[in-house]
């Protein structure tokens, strides 16, 4: 595997496993356990899907772990901006392109930007759209607080405060009863998508993900000379994180499709906590053998992502593996699921090999 000594392996290596178990492993697991009627296959498929609630399951990690890890690599491309004479202004002129970018590339995800009929288009209901809102409000709080030790950390507070108070005040945490369903419903009209999720006021605890996220770098890039230190307050700050959504679970339940500030807080602490241990065995140790492959998906995450959510290359293998039909069976389903993300991996791959990274 090529080295990249400028960049940051664990972060590398975090982001490429997200992307691995997005666009290979969960949707060949759903396509394959079905096949294997057992209790240990249906603990897995439940593991594998988003909570319908209220609770948390292992799969709503992975939308938590893109946000925060945008925010983790804001410290470090920050500051080489800096280095190379960007002024806030110009640093903030490139975030808003990003901003735009992610947004469009959401609309196309969601696949109807151009079926041109305004009725099927949705604003604001995508993942890199949320990414984009959060990225921006990190922005917001790393540039304007930066000279401030604890700016970031009350940024958080305020932001936690800007959903929870109107949300405690003005309803309940219900899917009916909810403010942030109403102010979707107000806000984006038709152009909403499925009204169990919430976007608009969520984007407020959006940002404290992806501010979380860049604390976390900040602590990595103040502590590369004494990693094993750097480690511990990476630990204490998880934990820290973690509990503080556990105890306000109490109060505010843990609902990822409506982002509750507990959510933020206990998924943000798992992520922060999954970093440590990343940084301490790959950058601490330094044990990177059987990791590096991952860096395939996660130093071309954008491209993994829109291939895995916007490109159908089934119809390809089928047209390639047509007659092994009548030997699998019911599995052909499945081997043409592993194919297709088979295809993603190796068009990944070549993209690697060659250095050629898609970058917004």
């Amino acid at each position: 595997m090529k080295q990249f000594p400028d960049r940051l392996a664990s972060l590398d290596i975090l982001r490429g496993l997200t992307l691995f178990l997005l666009v290979f492993l969960q949707p060949v697991a759903c396509a394959v356990l079905p096949l294997w009627d057992s209790a240990v296959a249906r603990f897995l498929l439940f593991q594998l899907d988003h909570e319908v609630w209220e609770g948390f399951r292992f799969w709503d990690l992975i939308m938590p772990l893109f946000l925060f890890m945008s925010g983790t690599s804001i410290p470090f491309s920050f500051s080489k901006l800096r280095k190379n004479g960007y002024t806030k202004a110009a640093i903030y002129r490139k975030v808003l392109r990003r901003v735009a970018v992610l947004f469009l590339l959401g609309m196309v995800v969601q696949g109807n930007l151009l079926g041109f009929d305004p009725s099927a288009i949705y604003i604001y209901t995508n993942t890199l759209q949320a990414i984009a809102l959060g990225y921006l409000i990190a922005t917001v709080v790393v540039l304007e607080c930066s000279r401030w030790a604890w700016g970031q950390a009350v940024a958080v507070v305020l932001l936690l405060a800007g959903y929870a108070i109107p949300m405690m005040v003005c309803g309940d945490y219900t899917p009916e009863g909810n403010l942030a369903n109403r102010i979707d419903a107000c806000v984006l009209g038709r152009f909403r998508g499925d009204p169990s999720y919430t976007w608009v006021l969520s984007s407020l605890t959006f940002g404290v993900t992806v501010v979380l996220g860049s604390l976390s770098g900040q602590i990595i890039k103040q502590g590369k000379q004494a990693r094993r230190q750097t480690l511990v307050r990476l630990l204490v700050f998880g934990l820290a994180t973690l509990l503080a959504g556990l105890l306000w679970s109490g109060s505010m339940p843990i609902v990822k499709r409506i982002w509750t500030g507990s959510m933020a807080l206990f998924s943000g602490g798992l992520c922060i906590l999954l970093l440590a241990a990343f940084y301490a065995w790959i950058d601490v140790l330094g044990h990177r053998r059987g990791l590096e492959w991952l860096k395939i998906y996660g130093m071309n995450s954008i491209a993994a992502y829109m291939l895995g959510e916007v490109v159908n290359f089934r119809s390809a293998v089928d047209s390639l593996s047509y007659g092994l039909s009548p030997l699998l069976g019911e599995a052909y389903g499945a081997w043409l699921t592993f194919g297709n993300f088979a295809i993603v991996f190796l068009i990944l791959y070549c993209m690697y090999r060659s250095r050629y990274f898609l970058k917004v």
